[in-house]
């Protein structure tokens, strides 16, 4: 996700949506433009699709980890988001108190080298004397994001660093926005806190506030430092820190990879903010965390580099690692300098993969990961091609080698079996540098998504696979998460499908969002402190969950409409056994479409009532989006397919995408295609 992509995303599609919406009015006022078609199958001859084909892209962009999928509820724990100088900012903390009572400042007194930023509380006021402390004690709170979101039962832990020349009764709780509410507390009492000392505590909320806050507090006057406050619920997913709901909306549309941590976040606008691997592991307390100047704001990258390895296991999925290649939005390292940046993504791979008593594997054993990671995908930057060190200069009389292959080179000589990403796209005309896959990105109309449903079908089968890492409907078409864009966005998904022999992997993007930050839109899942809801194209991605690794039927539409398109893909239920012949259509039209689906190859009887579903997503608008209120408003309607047959009528709602999953018989034989060579797919 880049610069480039952010202006496209500005342009207003006002002719597109009037025109969409107009049509879909008239279809539904008695304009009863019905138009037949025919959809051929032939479930004998296939050929089977990548096991890669559908997966995920993580980018931190709105917010997406820091205060959404990684679970910590402390936003500035280290206090260091206000920059290295004192005093500073110690933005989103505030004071409980008066300046009668209470003085908060910063400075570099912090037990820990690589952020030395603490927060430095002289207390005025105390318990007994002249000068009393409020009977609720004065401090500091923190909102989280956007206010924590505590729940009744559930238990939180919050650590702390301490110090202080005197002995403290300091007081943690969860509280309500205003104090007024205290849903969870405890003391922490220590004599001597004379250097920087640990301190944990386990709050048991009695009480539910959505939008919560912490509170640090004590009546004794005197002055206390506080370090590295964090506070995270128990009940993280699989215990490794991330917000289960979350995760749990990613396992739902079963993605077979996932590409992090970015775009334009390992960029960075400029190198001295892009994303470093390196900076981002070890305890959590000594990540120095940095400022994304792409999308302006801070993370403490407590989501970092271990952790997304973590996430791709715990998911089932397959670790795709964007890393820096020299390269940002405004400057860039000469090649002749590279080769430090060439090591550090060596050193990358040896963390993920290398053996625990290697120089970094070791690193990753120690935090409690002794068996490598399985990453066998790297991409050498993002959206860098045009830029000059990249490639190089490439002219007739100069043939300069540029970052990129100086990254290629060193990467196969130490690891031949890692598949490596080129930012260049060669769906058009082919490459001229090595590379496993090409990278192809597209943020259009919905108009323009749909006709790209055709993009790769005259695209070259030689050379490398492409991975089309990042797409999806932007600007009026999209709103905040439309059915027009999601249907556009099924309709060229059809398209990848049915040329999966060179498309081999696909991810729409941004992933996430929260909404009290939203940077870009569209997204595929929104969400708060306390809700979270699937965009309608997050929904569509549910109907491509099973294609991956699946067969690809042999399939002709026979109709005279341009807004149709169809495939049709044949996958096996590892849970119970059974085998599914899994027919999606999209009509991208304004006319109901009276649809014969004929399945040949079949033997007798293949076709079976039991198991067999009909699924549609639609809505009475075009432009219709879920929101926190209405969370389903678009979502797929599945039923029963009564007239489930190798034969059948169906009905193809205006502006739907529709999947016919018909339980077959698992003894069918399929025939694979001889191999074409040319540049058309022959789905």
């Amino acid at each position: 996700m880049g610069s480039s992509k952010a202006t496209r995303f500005l342009l207003l599609h006002f002719f597109v949506a009037f025109y969409f919406m107009h049509q879909f009015s008239a279809a539904g006022t008695g304009v009863d433009a019905q138009q037949t078609a025919q959809l051929q199958v032939n479930a004998s001859v296939g050929r089977p699709i990548p096991e890669t084909l559908f997966g995920i892209f993580f980018e931190e962009i709105n917010h997406a980890g820091a205060g959404g999928l990684w679970a910590e509820l402390v936003s500035n724990r280290g206090f260091e988001a206000g920059g290295q100088n004192v005093p500073s900012n110690i933005d989103p903390w505030s004071i409980i108190g008066d300046q009668s009572s209470i003085i908060v400042s910063t400075d570099r007194s912090s037990c820990f080298e690589r952020n030395k930023i603490a927060l430095r509380m002289e207390v005025l006021c105390d318990s007994k004397g002249s000068n009393l402390c409020p009977s609720s004690g004065v401090g500091i709170s923190n909102p989280g994001f956007w206010g924590m979101n505590i729940e009744q039962g559930k238990t939180y832990k919050v650590v702390l660093y301490v110090r202080s020349f005197g002995s403290i009764n300091v007081t943690v709780s969860l509280t309500s926005s205003n104090g007024l509410q205290t849903l969870a507390a405890a003391n922490i009492i220590a004599s001597d806190v004379s250097n920087w000392t640990k301190a944990e505590v386990l709050l048991e909320a009695k009480g539910t506030n959505h939008n919560s806050r912490l509170q640090l507090t004590t009546s004794n006057k005197g002055v206390i430092w506080f370090d590295q406050v964090s506070a995270m619920p128990l009940d993280s997913y699989k215990g490794h820190g991330f917000r289960s709901e979350l995760v749990e909306m990613l396992e739902n549309i079963k993605p077979q990879f996932i590409r992090f941590p970015g775009g334009c976040f390992v960029e960075g606008e400029w190198l001295r903010n892009a994303f470093r691997w390196k900076e981002s592991i070890g305890p959590w307390e000594e990540r120095p965390g940095h400022f994304g100047d792409v999308w302006m704001y801070w993370t403490d990258d407590g989501i970092g580099y271990f952790e997304f390895l973590q996430l791709a296991e715990d998911i089932g999925a397959r670790p795709v690692w964007v890393f820096n290649n020299g390269i940002s939005h405004q400057d860039q390292v000469d090649t002749s300098s590279i080769l430090p940046f060439v090591q550090e993504a060596l050193d990358g791979i040896e963390f993920a993969r290398g053996a625990s008593d290697s120089t970094w594997g070791s690193v990753r054993a120690a935090m409690g990961h002794p068996e490598p990671f399985d990453l066998k995908y790297v991409a050498v930057g993002n959206e860098d091609c045009g830029k000059k060190n990249y490639r190089g200069m490439h002219t007739l009389v100069n043939h300069g080698e540029g970052n990129y292959l100086k990254f290629y080179d060193a990467i196969k000589r130490a690891y031949p079996d890692i598949k490596i990403i080129s930012n260049c796209d060669g769906s058009s005309s082919p490459l001229d540098h090595p590379a496993d896959y090409y990278d192809y990105h597209v943020y259009t109309s919905a108009n323009d998504m749909f006709a790209r449903a055709h993009k790769f079908d005259r695209t070259s089968r030689n050379g490398p696979k492409a991975f089309v890492s990042e797409y999806a409907v932007t600007g009026k078409d999209a709103g905040t998460g439309s059915l027009l864009a999601a249907l556009a966005e099924a309709g060229f998904l059809i398209g990848l499908e049915k040329n999966s022999d060179i498309v081999e992997m696909a991810s729409y993007a941004p992933l996430f969002v929260n909404s009290n930050d939203r940077r870009w839109n569209p997204d595929a899942i929104v969400f708060n402190s306390a809700q979270q809801y699937g965009t309608p194209s997050y929904w569509v991605q549910q109907f491509f969950r099973e294609s991956s690794g699946a067969t690809l039927l042999s399939s002709t539409l026979q109709t005279n409409s341009s807004s149709l398109i169809a495939s049709a893909v044949k996958w096996k239920n590892a849970a119970d056994g059974n085998s599914y012949i899994k027919i999606k259509i999209v009509n991208f039209g304004s006319s109901k479409v009276n649809l014969k689906v004929v399945v040949d190859g079949l033997g007798l009887n293949s076709i079976q009532l039991s198991g067999s579903t009909k699924t549609v997503l639609t809505s009475a608008n075009l432009m219709d989006e879920n929101s926190f209120n209405d969370p389903k408003k678009v979502f797929p309607a599945q039923s029963l397919l009564e007239n489930a047959d190798k034969e059948m009528d169906v009905v193809l709602s205006p502006y739907s995408v529709s999947s016919f999953d018909l339980a077959t018989a698992s003894n069918d034989i399929i025939r694979l295609p001889e191999k074409d060579s040319s540049s058309r797919s022959s789905f």
